[in-house]
């Protein structure tokens, strides 16, 4: 670096994600700026982040689009030997450099929510009613995914359930 800062652009596409092969995020578009300050032996990395992901939906497992909009900061100094510890990265002074690759896909993914559901409504239909079929406990778990805009099955046509799951099913309604 000649400058004490330098500015960097990355476009993050689906290319990026399949060569990093990493588990929670395989496809997306995101635009990444990077500002490198030079700091009393201390390089400041600022990462700014924006774009899209996709990644299956928890429910349904169709591909949805999650927004990402992030800010983080890495500091890297020279030293001796690879060292990643606490809050700041050390290079190897014969190395001279840093890939970047992996801390911006950990900041993307550290970024999403822990649950990847689509709206009320929006998932998969077909998937949905076969897993409200075997998840469903109660007649009141019904109710819900009618609310959810969910529920598939055809209400006229009543099966024939064995009476001794009804007998059952009153020990759940009691609890």
């Amino acid at each position: 670096m000649s400058e004490d800062v330098c500015r960097y652009e990355y476009v993050l596409d689906n290319d990026f994600f399949i060569s990093i092969d990493a588990p929670e995020v395989q496809k997306g578009k995101l635009h990444v700026d990077l500002t490198v300050k030079k700091s009393m032996g201390v390089f400041v990395l600022t990462f700014h982040t924006e774009g899209v992901v996709v990644v299956p939906c928890d429910r349904c497992l169709d591909d949805m689009e999650i927004p990402v909009t992030t800010d983080d900061e890495l500091k890297v100094k020279m030293g001796a030997a690879f060292s990643d510890e606490d809050d700041i990265v050390v290079v190897p002074e014969e190395d001279g450099y840093i890939n970047v690759a992996w801390f911006m896909y950990e900041f993307i993914a550290l970024s999403l929510p822990m649950k990847h559901v689509h709206a009320p409504g929006k998932c998969n239909k077909a998937m949905m009613g076969a897993l409200s079929k075997h998840l469903r406990t109660s007649a009141d778990d019904e109710d819900y995914m009618d609310e959810m805009g969910e529920n598939d099955a055809d209400t006229d046509v009543e099966q024939e359930i064995d009476p001794r799951w009804n007998d059952l099913k009153k020990i759940l309604d009691n609890n």
